[in-house]
């Protein structure tokens, strides 16, 4: 029997909004919940490298996914993530995502120790050997300093725990190669903005998104498009959205799609040091981006 996939579609890897204290906003946290499911997203992602997880406290890691869960009420798979640089840790962080109800985790590579590729398959191994629920591989070597390679994501494919990834790597030849190993064992998701067709194009089955932060129906359309078999009007989304998704990534992710989501009037553009609010050139370049998607900032 084949693994069963996640979602098809898009899956908005939110932020994480602050209050006045720096401290975690609920309420603003939930009427983005109640904006991306009125958007028609597919899931969400919760303390995702969109959710700044890595200044977070432990209480607040798992507060945060609770809360998800809870108010999201299963209305859409909350995917809750979990990575970390220490293999004792993630699996912690899993077991904890696991019994608050979460129906996915997405796990990073390790950062700044980084590994090998044979550390890759054994920590990927003990997290899913520990699981309850399904893991998706996420391969974002800009950040991490380490990639998967094709050869592991086949290795790692048979587990039955493993069942997707969320490729940010950048490079199409790499993903052919891997989807050529692993074709019906793994479900491929685009964790860049600026490559969802095409990565739909090799199979993919939708997009892990940091743009559906504050353009949700424009996302999931684009998407949709191409599942329905219109691939010229999908390519003309993402065409249309490039001037936003580049302006989005000007700076470290997340501090545009905050500032994004606070010039939207969905909270305050508060991030925690090192981050830091946007330089007034690039803002003024977001904002322009999104005036000319017809976003009332």
């Amino acid at each position: 029997m084949g693994k069963k996939t996640i979602f098809t579609g898009v899956a908005t890897a939110m932020i994480t909004p602050y209050d006045e204290k720096g401290n975690v906003d609920y309420k603003d946290l939930a009427r983005m919940i109640d904006f991306q499911l009125a958007g028609g997203v597919d899931a969400l992602v919760a303390c995702g490298s969109t959710g700044e997880p890595s200044t977070m406290s432990d209480d607040e890691h798992r507060e945060v996914i609770e809360f998800t869960v809870k108010y999201v009420a299963g209305r859409v798979p909350v995917i809750a993530g979990c990575g970390s640089n220490d293999t004792a840790y993630a699996l912690d962080l899993c077991k904890c995502a696991c019994e608050s109800g979460a129906d996915a985790m997405l796990v990073v590579t390790p950062y700044y120790n980084k590994a090998t590729q044979k550390g890759l398959i054994q920590m990927y191994t003990k997290i899913a050997d520990a699981s309850t629920k399904p893991i998706i591989l996420y391969n974002v070597p800009s950040r991490t300093g380490v990639n998967i390679e094709p050869s592991t994501y086949r290795e790692l494919a048979d587990h039955p725990n493993i069942v997707a990834i969320k490729e940010a790597g950048g490079n199409i030849s790499k993903i052919v190669e891997t989807m050529s190993y692993v074709q019906g064992k793994l479900d491929l998701y685009s964790g860049n903005d600026d490559q969802v067709v095409p990565i739909m194009a090799l199979g993919g089955k939708g997009v892990i998104s940091v743009v559906s932060n504050p353009l949700p129906e424009k996302t999931e359309e684009m998407v949709t498009r191409f599942l329905q078999g219109d691939v010229a009007a999908a390519a003309a989304i993402q065409f249309e959205l490039h001037r936003m998704i580049d302006a989005l990534f000007c700076e470290v992710n997340p501090i545009p799609v905050k500032a994004a989501m606070s010039a939207l009037g969905f909270c305050r553009n508060t991030l925690r040091e090192p981050l830091t609010t946007m330089e007034e050139p690039n803002y003024q370049k977001l904002l322009s981006a999104m005036r000319e998607l017809g976003l009332n900032v």
